[in-house]
């Protein structure tokens, strides 16, 4: 298995780990709300939250390229005539 692997697993079963150890309820304040909610709850969405912002900002960012352009195919009248008049007296 790679290093990566194992972390990830690692990873998720501590976190596993704390989350069913924190199952009592607590009291939060929601700005105008008291509501008594499950740390096990408040906890996972939190860490939920924070997984997909650390892959939305870590993610590759896609770049173009002039490899990805598609072009039309060139004729072979149309290379004839990109040609200077020195590079057709060559090729003559």
């Amino acid at each position: 298995m790679k290093t990566k692997t194992i972390f990830i697993i690692a990873f998720t079963a501590i976190i596993t780990i704390f989350l069913m150890i924190n199952t009592d309820a607590v009291e939060f304040n929601f700005i105008f709300v008291k509501k008594e909610i499950s740390k096990l709850l408040v906890v996972g969405v939190c860490t939920f939250v924070g997984f997909i912002l650390g892959y939305w900002a870590g993610r590759p960012k896609t770049t173009l390229s002039t490899y990805d352009r598609v072009d039309t195919p060139i004729k072979p009248e149309d290379r004839k005539k990109a040609l200077s008049d020195e590079d057709r007296d060559y090729i003559s």
